[in-house]
């Protein structure tokens, strides 16, 4: 799903500063050494913060616990950045329904809101390093049914397909499987939004990928946008809040005030320098985790900063990565060093006290 140049809100007084003073905490930024304490199972955000459940088992997570039998409690510190913060869960091809409805009750049960992403368009990222997906419309169809009935009644928000609307855009999608992609993307909003209490944000790129934003509205508004609760941007990729912000706010103006969320979770120190390399959107070095997840935005069409792209999974075998989606240790620990934001890794909130 990595295509050229992709991947590249509530209201009070100063709240993302709020936001960050309630993230920031001690944590050590070497290897070994220092404080030798090595952080716990990961528990809840408040929800006055996220309402995303935090996965305790994930990836992250795992790579914490590892590091901590290893002895390697500076690194367990550095990866708890990470796996101490809500990040979507991308439902796999296989048995969409028990992945949907597994996220979704687990995250019930904290009383916390699932996120999830859907990534199984047929012809996905045209051949690159993501390509797959349903072998064709009916595929497809069958695979989201099985996913919407995961969902149920349960809390969840979902992005739906990375890539497919901006590979539109920029002619990257082969003309004869556009109209298809277009249905399919209708039916999935209309599917998703039949639910009680499902949330839909359709991807729209990134402003260094399709960068007049008149180009995405109208792929927007054939794919539904209308029905959804808006889109989303710059998912995997680098670029700044600040620029993602303003494209956001164009694009919302042309496809009738829609609010958006922004993929924060790698774009701490934006986008890897220019120059000649044509894949500076996989796995740039020198890159940061970004803002923490938060609803709190302090603007009311940016709707949350979200981490789409799970910190840490390469985009592909670039640059010394393993394939796309593959969880990488040296990568997620060169994002966690360089971020900005000190993240708390001592304090374990359940479900009921981070309320």
């Amino acid at each position: 799903m990595y295509g050229k140049l992709r991947r590249s809100a509530a209201k009070g007084v100063a709240p993302l500063a709020a936001v960050m003073l309630l993230l920031a905490g001690c944590s050590s930024s070497g290897s070994g050494g220092g404080d030798v304490s090595v952080p716990g199972r990961p528990g809840q955000r408040p929800r006055s913060v996220t309402p995303y459940w935090v996965n305790p088992d994930s990836t992250a997570a795992r790579q914490v616990s590892a590091y901590g039998k290893e002895g390697k409690a500076g690194d367990a510190r550095l990866v708890d950045r990470i796996a101490r913060q809500p990040v979507a869960e991308w439902i796999g091809v296989d048995n969409p329904q028990g992945q949907a409805r597994g996220f979704t009750e687990a995250a019930d049960r904290a009383g916390r809101e699932a996120l999830l992403v859907l990534y199984n368009i047929p012809h996905r990222d045209c051949g690159r390093y993501s390509r797959g997906g349903a072998a064709d419309g009916n595929a497809y169809r069958a695979w989201l049914d099985g996913v919407v009935k995961g969902i149920g009644d349960r809390a969840a928000t979902v992005v739906l397909e990375p890539d497919a609307l901006p590979h539109l855009a920029d002619g990257c999608t082969p003309p004869q499987f556009q109209e298809e992609r277009y249905a399919l993307l209708t039916e999935a909003v209309g599917k998703l939004k039949a639910l009680p209490h499902t949330t839909v944000y359709l991807d729209a790129g990134n402003p260094h990928w399709i960068k007049d934003p008149g180009r995405m509205a109208e792929p927007l508004k054939r794919a539904g946008i209308d029905r959804a609760d808006g889109f989303a941007l710059n998912i995997s990729n680098y670029q700044t809040t600040k620029e993602n912000s303003a494209y956001g706010k164009r694009l919302s103006a042309l496809v009738g005030g829609k609010h958006f969320v922004i993929d924060t979770s790698r774009n701490g120190n934006g986008p890897a320098p220019g120059g000649d390399d044509r894949e500076s959107w996989c796995n740039p070095p020198g890159r940061a985790l970004g803002t923490p997840p938060t609803t709190r935005t302090g603007d009311p069409l940016i709707s949350g900063y979200l981490w789409i792209k799970r910190p840490g999974e390469s985009d592909g075998t670039c640059k010394g990565g393993p394939k796309a989606g593959d969880w990488w240790p040296a990568y997620a620990l060169e994002l966690a060093r360089n971020a900005h934001t000190t993240y708390t890794t001592h304090t374990t909130h359940n479900a009921r006290s981070a309320r």
